[in-house]
């Protein structure tokens, strides 16, 4: 069935109609094309425009399809012969409750039809990947807290730096997803205006009241200019995009994780659940869920690319061009929710060699700033420590040691200054506990900035 076939004379060639079909995915959004129509002909009725009988009947019937389609019983097929959902719903109800549902089109177009579908599509979906990404948080959470006093180094040019927490690195994370929900919030809040009435692309001439239709579908307000009603697809471009802003932040730590994992690292057990052996090496445990996490960030990038491209040269108002939305935004959501889930899964089961951990910090001098910033605290200009203790770490090397194993006597022979307390003053929990700014890792400081993200949480 088409809704436009009378001006037509000869039927669509099959290669076109395939090509021109959306049904076979934007039945994706079924029960959003109902909701929709369903506030419209409440609406229609309320103004007048159709009889209390007609949106009963419309009503009855639209719920009676939604039914069916949640429960299996009637199936949509891509090749029944309907081009797209909206025509799959309204002819299926005038086979089902005759002339009544023939009414159900008035006063709108599909234009703004399919931009109410996608809008509400889209904002459930931005509401269940807020909740994964949550869900996440509250993991970082758990073993933030748990973590406060686990010592490991921290790295720039992936060379160890200074001592830190995994309650700390951990922290980094949980800021990146804490501003992807932000993100998710604002793209929300700026994209919650209804398109509906917007007709084609000029309105309409029957008395809608668009703010009424708003309400009933949970938006802040009708549009404002019809045009870009049907033609607007900022709000998918941004929720691309900051899909690839999350899948940016888990394919980092995706890939931290797969360095920790290695023999050389061993910061960390991924579990078996989470890991994949080889078929020909014994012994390998692979961590290939997040090696697939990681490499699904390109997948995700993609879509952002393919439809700024796709809108980059589309005049006023809507043009079919736009249906390349649909595949693209519904696989980025797809991915990036599975990613969500599963990479929540995987740290959440993941063991963290602590003592491992610790002792790596200690072998990659993560404690020489401190032992520089001792010898300036006794009086010693700081580029002169630099130098000495530039010294000790060559001699460390020479012997295979840490700045910890040195003797007193090899710290005074490099300079005088040192006394038997540089060992206190070196060691991993000093030089943590000393970092106490909010912000710093250490563990006063990462209990205020715990109890802060507890609450955001909440």
């Amino acid at each position: 069935m088409k809704l436009w076939g009378g001006r037509f004379t000869k039927e669509t060639d099959q290669l076109v109609q395939n090509f021109n079909e959306s049904l076979s995915f934007d039945q994706k959004f079924y029960r959003q094309d109902i909701r929709g129509s369903i506030a419209h002909v409440k609406m229609l009725a309320k103004q007048g425009i159709l009889s209390e009988k007609d949106r009963d009947d419309i009503i009855e019937g639209l719920e009676g399809i939604r039914r069916d389609l949640d429960e299996g019983t009637l199936a949509i097929s891509a090749d029944s012969g309907y081009e797209d959902i909206h025509s799959f719903v309204e002819g299926t109800l005038t086979e089902r409750i005759g002339e009544a549902g023939k009414r159900l089109h008035t006063g709108r177009s599909r234009n703004d039809q399919v931009a109410l579908d996608m809008k509400l599509y889209t904002r459930d979906e931005i509401d269940e990947i807020d909740s994964l990404v949550k869900k996440l948080l509250e993991e970082l959470l758990v073993i933030m807290e748990a973590n406060t006093e686990t010592f490991m180094p921290g790295f720039t040019h992936l060379q160890k730096a200074q001592p830190i927490t995994l309650a700390h690195h951990m922290g980094a994370y949980f800021e990146m997803f804490s501003r992807d929900r932000s993100r998710l919030a604002d793209i929300r809040k700026r994209m919650n205006y209804c398109p509906l009435g917007s007709g084609a692309l000029a309105g309409t001439t029957y008395p809608l009241d668009r703010a009424y239709t708003a309400e009933l579908l949970d938006f802040a307000g009708p549009t404002l200019n019809s045009m870009d009603s049907v033609s607007d697809r900022d709000y998918l471009i941004e929720l691309l995009s900051a899909l690839s802003v999350i899948s940016m932040h888990l394919s980092r730590f995706c890939e931290e994780i797969i360095i920790w994992n290695t023999n050389e690292y061993r910061f960390v057990e991924i579990d078996d659940s989470y890991s994949t052996g080889s078929s020909i090496m014994p012994q390998k445990k692979n961590p290939d869920i997040a090696e697939l996490i990681r490499g699904k960030s390109g997948r995700v990038y993609g879509a952002l690319m393919s439809m700024l491209t796709t809108m980059k040269g589309i005049p006023l108002a809507y043009n079919k061009d736009m249906q390349e939305d649909k595949e693209l935004t519904f696989d980025a959501i797809d991915t990036v929710k599975g990613c969500l889930a599963l990479f929540t899964g995987m740290i959440s089961s993941m063991t963290f060699r602590k003592d491992v951990m610790e002792a790596s910090a200690k072998r990659g001098f993560t404690n020489a700033t401190d032992a520089a910033d001792y010898l300036v605290n006794h009086g010693v200009p700081f580029r002169d420590a630099h130098g000495i203790v530039g010294q000790l770490v060559l001699l460390c090397i020479e012997k295979g040691i840490a700045l910890d194993d040195l003797s007193l006597e090899e710290y005074k022979e490099i300079s005088p200054v040192f006394k038997e307390d540089i060992y206190e003053a070196i060691s991993m929990k000093a030089c943590v506990e000393k970092r106490m700014t909010i912000g710093a890792p250490g563990p006063e400081a990462m209990k205020q900035v715990i109890a802060v993200y507890k609450k955001q949480l909440q």
